[in-house]
């Protein structure tokens, strides 16, 4: 089998056994824990207070897969003032000194007592689809959060799906995964993050272990379980990636693009930038030849095994915003589960009503169907993306330096949105999300060294702007169109593109004028940074930025390792 048990991982030393993986297992072990399919599962949250039953169908090849009864129908799981995830809330074990980690396990152990005191139910799940990537999971909570087992199991694949494959996978010298969570925990101690209750996701990366205690958002635990995932990854050598990909045959186009033959491309973004738009764009907004074959491994979580040159998908299914899906879009007919959704009675019919009209970060999860043809499985990335929101870049970069291009991943600018639980101040801010993976539980140089290792392997690395380009200031822009991105991505997986050396940034090209505008007229002339007004002003705040850059690398934890931290430093330098 792939992963191990407790036991048989920790079996020639069971005292080495973490104080949090030993909690875990003993909760997951207690008889009076019940274990629950999908179906149970389904049922118990059909009657749970938060969840709203509606009538718009499960997709019906989903609800046979996961054992629905004839009829099932969507439930939405409504929450208050928290919609989105809580980065305050985590908690990293394995840092933590002695006093701390002694007082965190006192909690945990009570906040334990009070979930047994509930009627407990458990759940296995797989993680991972191909055979030489499977993690066997398991997440305990009380009854009455039946509704996130639900949502984690269909995020996931249950555990009797692909027992038999499970049974013949490659033995992966990790542990299985343990998430435990009970939404009503509540303790009064400033040291927990509070917003309206207190909260705690804390993540053992080493035990394999995550507590979320006081937290209703399902994107906890679908996150939580993929961290676990990532980092176990990334044990083995392969490079965690917070991202979409697709691949691309084109061999049965009958132009001068056959000779392409086939191409992967891949995205890294946060929520709100694209990523899932350009990872499952059915045909790039017409853009791409007739006779292309397109197949898709995911738009959000995959692992690039670095030996094997090919890459891996975690889950079945897509996790997805729905604020650009309105009643009737195509996209509903495979939906499985909703939450944070408004709902509407239509002719006597009650539907999930997305668009974000209830409150911010309605999201679906949706069957894998959805994106057409996909594969468990792909080659390794031709085409990397950063996809950044930086008003002072381009619409599109390419990178001809791999420590640029690494570095530009390292220190991705962006902006928060309704995804994450955070306030409107933050919203306002840049931030830096490395590789654009919050969920990085381990040293940021090991994400370098392995992203280098991508582009040296022959990976071609670009930077999609998705915000808007300055115009006159940093908030008045040129808006960039999605459409306008879609017709890049085209361009360069078809190489349309010809590229000039960027004058203010060693190592970065930019699309020459005659190649980009044969395809987006006037494109050269909107986004031309040679020409911009206030070009003072714009000087000043590219330099700045490029600073900020520096900046969060030399503070980060790739001191660790200097000799990646020069590199990368000496690259992001502004030369005006």
């Amino acid at each position: 089998m792939a992963s191990k048990s407790t036991y048989e991982f920790y079996k020639d030393d069971l005292k080495s056994i973490p104080p949090t993986r030993a909690m875990a297992e003993t909760l997951a072990c207690d008889p009076r824990v019940r274990t629950v399919s999908a179906a149970d599962a389904y049922e118990l949250a059909r009657r749970q207070k938060d969840v709203i039953e509606t009538d718009m169908p499960i997709y019906p090849p989903a609800a046979k897969r996961l054992g629905l009864p004839g009829g099932a129908t969507v439930l939405n799981n409504v929450h208050g003032r928290i919609v989105g995830r809580t980065a305050q809330a985590r908690r990293f074990f394995n840092r933590m000194p002695g006093s701390e980690k002694r007082k965190v396990l006192g909690d945990v152990r009570e906040a334990l007592v009070g979930l047994r005191e509930r009627p407990c139910i458990k759940a296995h799940a797989i993680v991972g689809l191909d055979s030489e990537m499977m993690i066997k999971a398991t997440i305990v909570a009380s009854e009455d959060d039946a509704i996130n087992v639900f949502n984690w199991l269909v995020n996931f694949t249950p555990y009797e799906e692909l027992a038999q494959e499970y049974e013949a996978s490659a033995v992966l010298p990790v542990p299985d995964i343990i998430v435990v969570g009970d939404n009503r925990w509540t303790i009064r101690d400033p040291y927990y993050h509070d917003e309206g209750g207190a909260q705690l996701a804390l993540v053992d990366e080493e035990a394999n272990v995550m507590f979320n205690f006081g937290m209703r958002y399902f994107g906890e635990r679908k996150k939580g379980t993929l961290t676990l995932a990532w980092t176990s990854g990334m044990r083995l050598g392969w490079a965690a990636c917070h991202g979409g990909i697709k691949e691309f045959d084109f061999s049965g186009c009958a132009n001068q693009h056959k000779s392409i033959g086939k191409r992967s491309i891949a995205f890294f973004g946060l929520s709100g930038t694209g990523k899932s738009s350009h990872t499952n764009a059915a045909d790039n907004d017409g853009t791409l030849p007739e006779g292309v074959n397109k197949v898709v491994l995911h738009d959000d979580a995959f692992q690039i095994d670095r030996e094997a040159r090919v890459c891996r998908v975690w889950e079945p299914t897509l996790f997805d915003k729905t604020d650009s899906r309105p009643l009737g879009h195509p996209d509903w007919e495979y939906c499985i589960s909703v939450m944070n959704h408004g709902v509407i009675n239509v002719e006597g019919k009650v539907l999930p009503l997305g668009q974000d009209l209830r409150n911010p970060n309605g999201r679906a999860l949706f069957d894998r169907d959805l994106l057409g043809k996909y594969v468990n499985r792909c080659r390794f990335p031709d085409l990397v993306c950063w996809l950044t929101k930086d008003t002072t870049l381009p619409p599109i970069l390419r990178f001809d330096n791999h420590e640029l291009a690494v570095a530009m991943g390292a220190s991705l600018m962006t902006r928060r949105n309704h995804a994450e639980n955070v306030s409107e101040e933050e919203l306002k801010k840049l931030v830096f999300i490395p590789f654009a993976n919050p969920f990085r539980v381990y040293p940021l140089w090991k994400d370098v060294a392995a992203f280098l290792d991508v582009m040296e392997h022959g990976a071609q690395c670009f930077c999609f702007n998705s915000v808007g380009f300055w115009k006159h200031s940093d908030s008045d822009l040129a808006p960039i169109p999605l459409k306008t991105s879609l017709t890049l991505q085209s361009a360069i997986l078809l190489n349309q593109l010809e590229w000039r050396d960027w004058d203010l940034l060693s190592g970065a090209q930019i699309p020459t004028a005659e190649s980009v505008d044969a395809l987006l007229p006037g494109f050269a002339e909107m986004y031309n940074p040679d020409s911009v007004e206030a070009r003072e002003s714009y000087i000043s705040t590219l330099t700045d930025r490029f600073a900020q850059r520096r900046r969060y690398l030399e503070l980060s934890d790739l001191n660790e390792s200097p000799e990646l931290l020069v590199r990368l430093v000496k690259a992001l330098k502004i030369t005006a």
